[in-house]
């Protein structure tokens, strides 16, 4: 694969990790993160938050504990399962400087969006180096995230498929969007 990919929503739960779990399972080189100031996962007190950094599994035998059969039902259990199956824990965007740089980054929400262009342009700019931020509107519910991550994955191929995405973008883009009635909004910004 030729470019390095990021996939960022709000807890690095549901949305980006169902996206990172179908493009390494294709072989891309991809990491993902969330943007938010917590980890929020729905339960009975509607947000169950945790810390970025806090162990999937360890996420996955709390909630286990307190009230399996509600954590099953509303997905979280499988979700969790499958997260530690990616990754060790959620990552946070805001702390990701240390991973190097990307080509692109797909956001799943316009929030988020806006967080990762806002970070990205108070970066120090060493190395001049574009990044392609996308993003792809996705609700977040595990329905709607499998479809997301379906369209992410068609959407990187594409992006593979050209010699340069900086010429062919406007194109790529368009196609998609046409083809798949979603769409989406992109910025150039810089490392």
């Amino acid at each position: 694969m030729k470019f390095r990919y990021a996939m960022v929503c709000s807890s690095n739960q549901n949305r980006s990790m169902e996206a990172h779990y179908h493009l390494k399972r294709e072989g891309f080189d991809v990491c993902s993160y969330g943007t938010g100031a917590h980890v929020k996962l729905p339960g009975p007190s509607l947000r169950e938050p945790y810390d970025f950094g806090t162990p999937y599994k360890q996420m996955f035998d709390e909630l286990r504990r307190k009230d399996s059969e509600l954590y099953k039902r509303n997905g979280i259990l499988p979700m969790l399962k499958r997260n530690a199956g990616v990754k060790v824990a959620p990552q946070r965007w805001q702390l990701n400087a240390s991973d190097g740089t990307f080509d692109v980054v797909i956001t799943f929400e316009e929030k988020v969006f806006d967080m990762v262009i806002e970070d990205l342009h108070n970066r120090e700019h060493v190395l001049m180096k574009p990044v392609l931020v996308i993003n792809l509107e996705v609700k977040d519910n595990h329905e709607e995230a499998a479809v997301g991550a379906r369209l992410t994955l068609d959407l990187c191929q594409e992006l593979e498929a050209t010699d340069s995405w900086e010429a062919n973008i406007g194109n790529i883009l368009s196609t998609f969007e046409r083809q798949n009635r979603r769409k989406l909004v992109y910025s150039i910004s810089f490392y």
